[in-house]
């Protein structure tokens, strides 16, 4: 039977902590993906507002990253994470409650989700760089593989599961579940024991705060693979996602038939994801990121895929395929991130991509739904994927994308800065 679960499971035990508990609570971000937009919906809103509320949740990313940064390189990134979590859980259940008792407003959600947003920018910063200090650095990859299959299997329950809520309790009963997940997360990250990452905290003042940022930038310029990435990443999340959260429940919700037809295609999309993540638990590349930035083309097909008129059951086949491909995107990136940037900075070069990709994506959200409804859903969605797909290609282009390698570690200067 133990052969049957994954090595670093069974052999790193603060990792199996951390991802039980991050396990959960993507079950219920996947839950809350889905039922958003339709309490949005719910209480009159328009694909405009749609659009208006998820940029609220993601504006906070735009403001807080590179502060959450500098704070998850000082201080325990486990203890940021848990405080994120009882934020978050608060928020989620204050909107259930809203949404239960018929008192929720446009203006409530859009609240709120700031709130929530704030939470999550502080975050994702300190999650990237927790994950090299609960697993060996010979299983970081599996361990970014795993913690996607987590994320994938939600996006096949969670909106399976999304669904039924919807039917039987409405969007509050759906949140209200969300919330719980992110208690369940708290309480597993409440006994997390993560190694020490080394590095010294250095004076406190405004000016050495600034300093750990310009550190943290500078790790990021000199490497072209990691800037040249993110700004591809930038236009996935500006151009493509806005498909996905904002004009894709719209068209379902007004050509598919509703929750439920677009639950499928979400839920198919999970399946792929699972795909790409099996592949990439196994797969050993010498050129990880060449494949990476492969895989992110395929993945900027989403928008013209949701957008092509074609039968439900053919729009969600391919965003399996898209689905398998956006996971192995994300699982090599972020492997090769945590393999190639020291550790005391990883959590300031993550929130540069967090700032350069979900921080900005709130401007795509905005604009989602005003454009949509001068050109229509249908050619809006198109559009994006002629936008992008170009960006993803020319990714491949630059020389350290193709050449950078697995396993050779960064070459450092004494002080751990990259050297020229």
């Amino acid at each position: 039977m133990s052969s049957l679960v994954p090595s670093v499971l069974r052999k790193e035990p603060q990792f199996t902590r951390l991802f039980l508990g991050q396990s959960l609570s993507v079950l219920g971000d996947r839950v809350s993906f889905v039922a958003v937009p339709f309490g949005v919906l719910a209480v009159d809103g328009s694909a405009s507002d749609v659009g208006l509320v998820a940029a609220a949740g993601l504006v906070p990313v735009l403001l807080f990253t590179l502060i959450a940064g500098v704070w998850a390189d000082r201080f325990p990134r486990h203890r940021i994470m848990l405080v994120s979590d009882l934020v978050r859980f608060g928020v989620q259940a204050t909107v259930a409650v809203l949404l239960l008792t018929g008192r929720a407003t446009v203006t409530h959600l859009v609240v709120l989700m700031g709130v929530f947003g704030t939470a999550d920018a502080f975050f994702m910063p300190a999650a990237t760089g927790l994950l090299p200090l609960v697993v060996s650095a010979g299983r970081l990859r599996e361990a970014n593989a795993l913690r996607g299959f987590a994320q994938s299997t939600g996006l096949v329950l969670g909106p399976a599961l999304a669904g039924g809520l919807l039917a039987l309790t409405g969007p509050g009963g759906a949140l209200a579940l969300d919330a719980l997940t992110f208690a369940a997360s708290a309480a597993f990250l409440a006994g997390l024991r993560p190694r020490a990452t080394g590095a010294v905290p250095p004076a406190a003042g405004r000016s050495a705060f600034l300093d750990d940022m310009r550190t943290g930038w500078r790790h990021v310029r000199s490497r072209s693979w990691v800037w040249a990435s993110m700004v591809a990443m930038g236009v996935f999340h500006v151009v493509v996602l806005p498909s996905v959260f904002v004009l894709g429940p719209v068209l379902a919700e007004r050509d598919w038939g509703g929750a439920a037809s677009w639950s499928t295609v979400v839920a198919a999309f999970g399946v792929g994801s699972i795909a790409g993540n099996a592949v990439a638990y196994r797969l050993r590349l010498t050129r990880p990121l060449a494949v990476a930035a492969t895989a992110l083309a395929v993945g900027t097909c989403q928008a013209v895929i949701i957008g092509s008129g074609a039968p439900l059951v053919v729009i969600a086949v391919l965003e399996a395929v898209t689905g398998a491909a956006v996971s192995l995107f994300f699982v090599l990136w972020e492997t090769v991130l945590q393999t190639h940037v020291p550790d005391h900075a990883l959590s300031r070069v993550a929130s540069f991509d967090y700032l350069l990709s979900t921080g900005l994506m709130p401007l795509g959200l905005a604009l989602a739904g005003p454009i949509s409804d001068a050109a229509g859903i249908r050619t809006t969605l198109c559009a994006m994927t002629a936008l992008a797909l170009p960006c993803a290609l020319a990714l491949l282009c630059v020389p350290a994308v193709r050449q950078l390698t697995a396993h050779a570690p960064p070459v450092r200067d004494a002080a751990g800065a990259p050297a020229p």
